[in-house]
């Protein structure tokens, strides 16, 4: 697998009780650099962000130019039982990272 470049970053609770909403916090450092400025590096932006729950994809976002370095995203989950989630961005060149987390529901 080609490494994407950055630090992913999956911010979740460790515990839950049934039927909670969680907050799952996704952060990854990268530049993502357009190209478009006069004497800057070649395009680079992250283009796919991926949440997979118990190997489930539950969702996906398709980026574009218009997404800032260091993108952020935010989504909310109710759980029933306990779950692990896997956080996958990827570039536009292939390489992508991984964060991954549980969330134990009691």
């Amino acid at each position: 697998m080609n490494t994407l470049r950055g630090t992913p970053r999956l911010r979740l609770p460790a515990r839950a009780r049934p039927g909670e909403v969680i907050e799952l916090r996704m952060l990854i450092d990268h530049p993502m650099e357009t190209g478009l400025h006069q004497g800057a590096p070649a395009r680079d932006i992250i283009a796919r962000v991926e949440v997979r729950q118990n190997d489930t994809p539950i969702f996906t976002a398709d980026l574009a130019n218009g997404t800032a370095a260091n993108p952020y995203h935010a989504l909310w989950v109710r759980l029933e039982d306990t779950a692990s989630f896997t956080v996958t961005w990827t570039d536009e060149a292939g390489r992508s990272a991984q964060a991954k987390g549980a969330v134990r529901v009691a």
